[in-house]
């Protein structure tokens, strides 16, 4: 029996239909991500079914008892709240039962006035409906989501983080155990840590799970079905992402093969139609009837919105070296308070490197690009700028983009065209090409949306030439087309890129080295992209765990021979009926000798394998010593457990 069904739905935004008769349903245990195009209506599609909107049209079934929870992009708090009763607060009447019972608890503590029979009466009658509804339950239920999202009950909401609140919104949205959770852009202000720790927490959760989201990595490792808003109708696609983008491929292709062929019979037939005197002769009624019914059809197709095209101008070229680094460190505060964002830490940047920074939110990430652009000044160590640095930010809080300008004037202030490349080109034609039409130049910025403010500033971005770009988070609200076309145009650009982003496949398509926080402002620089980080990181930890695992079975082996090697010394071994011992062999007693040295050298290989390994320039280097070097350490690793056998076997008999 499905959760919820959507059948012949209409939703229109002025004459642009959201919603054109589209079908949907939902089944236990899905996890489907709604995807399209921004401004194609999927945030309203999920407001409706979350019950917060209406329908032009058609109808939304819910399944008799069910729950659901539903997490906007940016949802709202009281920020005088505490973080226990916001979570609270999603619980309806029960929030306000506890609510009132706590409050008449203190009342009755403090003894206030001499109503004291009538605030007992009223404990009893709420304990009661508490009871009624196992509200208790629901309490303990807010405890442990709160524990198990790691936030604190008693902080005030209003001095949380942006990934702190997008916690909050989901530990409030899972602690009434929803049937099915909706989800608006869920990874938004959680950096890459929090996205990989929600995407096991959405697995394991029972609840069907629809959700809107543009990151890549977390569609393919969560969705079980994808749902396409396409021009009002949705289109399903079970499977992942990666699945779906080959069928959708496809499908385009056959779409535009199929509209060309009745755009090309529609063209014969209004030349046949235009001969006139032949077609009243030959009176066709019917082929005219067909005609007319071609051009409805015609006019009420709708074409896919057209891609944006976006170009970047690298500019003059600047030197060769970019900025070097040598030992900086930078730290906030003074005493007990002091924090270290940045310690020791060294590189070199080159003209064409295009540089990803990791991390977790409050790393530090912003702090070590505004020294290694010589923006901050380090505590100590050295920063040298390289020459001719044309440097372009991009800032994903939007502070450059004034709300009361208009599109055009953000563009081009006080001008009607932009410079590209020595080319002039008109305000009005550039920004269409960001898929801004000519009737929206003259609109203020505060009229846009979220996805619309970012393709803004792209816009303003790319307007002018850059030979170093600065890009802090600029996939947010971005849809998946306009991504992959951002990062066509990254591939391509010729000069310096820093990028800071949260977006795993962004990343890996990008850029060509990694510099990753550590913790406690260690900051360590990486080839590749953040796949490849994550590799080497989870190489370490598994070679890390098999030599604590070889260790603790050489302490075991060493615990377990040396009750016998006590006892051969004080000749309690012989005593009383246990068989006698056979002795060692000249050959083994040699073996035995020589086992101390044998394990001691091959110790001095484990540790001398286990630090090559731990050295970055080892995975930049051509070819597969990496990958031998560890299988020689787990090699050793066998070998070592072998020969401590053997010389407990051997002592046991000496």
């Amino acid at each position: 029996m499905p959760l919820l069904t959507l059948s012949g739905a209409g939703l229109a935004f002025g004459s642009w239909a959201l919603l054109d008769k589209a079908d949907l349903q939902l089944d236990p245990g899905e996890r489907v991500a709604l995807i399209g195009r921004n401004g194609t209506g999927k945030s309203s599609l999920l407001r409706v079914l979350a019950g917060l909107g209406a329908l032009d049209d058609g109808e939304v079934w819910r399944q008799p008892g069910l729950s659901v929870a539903y997490v906007a992009q940016e949802p709202p708090f009281d920020p005088d709240s505490s973080v226990f009763d916001a979570v609270v607060a999603g619980m309806g009447e029960v929030s306000q039962l506890l609510a009132e019972y706590h409050a008449v608890s203190h009342a009755l503590a403090a003894g206030e006035g001499g109503e004291h029979e009538a605030l007992l009466t009223r404990l009893h009658d709420l304990q009661q409906a508490l009871e009624a509804r196992d509200a208790w339950a629901f309490e303990a239920q807010a405890e442990r989501v709160i524990q198990r999202f790691s936030l604190d009950p008693d902080a005030r909401v209003g001095s949380l983080s942006g990934g702190q609140k997008k916690r909050l919104a989901l530990a409030q949205a899972l602690a009434i155990s929803p049937d099915l959770l909706l989800l608006d852009e869920p990874t938004n202000h959680l950096d890459i840590a929090a996205i990989e720790w929600l995407e096991e927490l959405l697995i394991a959760s029972p609840a069907a799970l629809l959700f809107i989201t543009h990151d890549r990595s977390f569609l393919d490792r969560v969705a079980t079905r994808i749902v396409e808003l396409d021009r009002g109708k949705l289109a399903s696609f079970p499977g992942s992402f990666t699945t779906y983008q080959e069928r959708k491929e496809r499908m385009l292709q056959d779409e535009a093969v199929a509209n060309a062929k009745f755009d090309k019979f529609l063209a014969q037939e209004e030349v046949w139609i235009r001969k006139g005197v032949e077609a009243r002769r030959t009176r066709n009624e019917g082929r005219v009837l067909r005609l007319e019914q071609l051009r409805r059809e015609r006019a009420a197709r709708r074409e896919r919105v057209g891609r944006v095209n976006m170009a970047l101008d690298a500019g003059d070229k600047s030197g060769k070296l970019v900025a070097e680094l040598d030992c900086v460190s930078k730290t906030f505060g003074e005493g007990a308070s002091a924090r270290s964002v940045v310690r020791n830490f060294s590189c070199r940047i080159q003209r064409g490197d295009k540089i990803g920074l990791i991390g977790p939110n409050g790393a530090g990430k912003t702090t070590l690009l505004r020294m290694i652009l010589g923006e901050l000044a380090p505590d100590s160590g050295k920063v040298r700028l390289g020459t001719k640095l044309q440097v372009a930010y991009f800032d994903q809080f939007r502070s450059q983009l004034d709300d009361n300008a208009t599109l055009a004037d953000v563009i081009s202030p006080g001008s009607d065209y932009v410079d590209l490349g020595g080319e002039k080109k008109h305000v009005i034609s550039y920004l269409g090409d960001f898929l801004f039409p000519a009737q929206r130049a003259r609109s203020p910025v505060s009229s846009l949306s979220g996805g619309e403010r970012n393709r803004l500033l792209l816009a303003r971005l790319f307007a002018k030439p850059a030979n170093v770009l600065v890009l802090d988070e600029p996939t947010n609200d971005l849809d998946i087309e306009t991504l992959e076309l951002l990062e066509q145009r990254l591939q391509e650009y010729s000069g310096t890129l820093f990028l800071v982003s949260h977006d795993r496949t962004f990343l890996d398509n990008v850029v060509t080295q990694t510099i990753v926080s550590e913790g406690d402002g260690v900051w360590r620089e990486f080839v590749g992209g953040y796949t490849d980080w994550a590799n080497w990181r989870a190489q370490q930890a598994a070679e890390q765990a098999a030599a604590e695992k070889a260790a603790q079975k050489r302490a075991e082996g060493e615990a377990k021979a040396a009750p016998q090697r006590r006892a051969d010394a004080t000749g309690e071994g012989a005593a009383g009926k246990a068989p006698a011992k056979s002795k060692l062999s000249y050959k083994e007693a040699r073996e035995l000798e020589a086992l101390p040295g044998r394990i001691a050298d091959l110790e001095a290989e484990q540790k001398t394998l286990s630090a090559r390994l731990e050295d970055p320039a080892l995975y930049a280097a051509p070819g597969n010593e990496a990958q031998e070097l560890s299988a020689r350490l787990a090699q050793i690793d066998e070998e070592l457990l072998e020969l401590l056998e053997r010389w407990e076997t051997l002592e046991a008999r000496g």
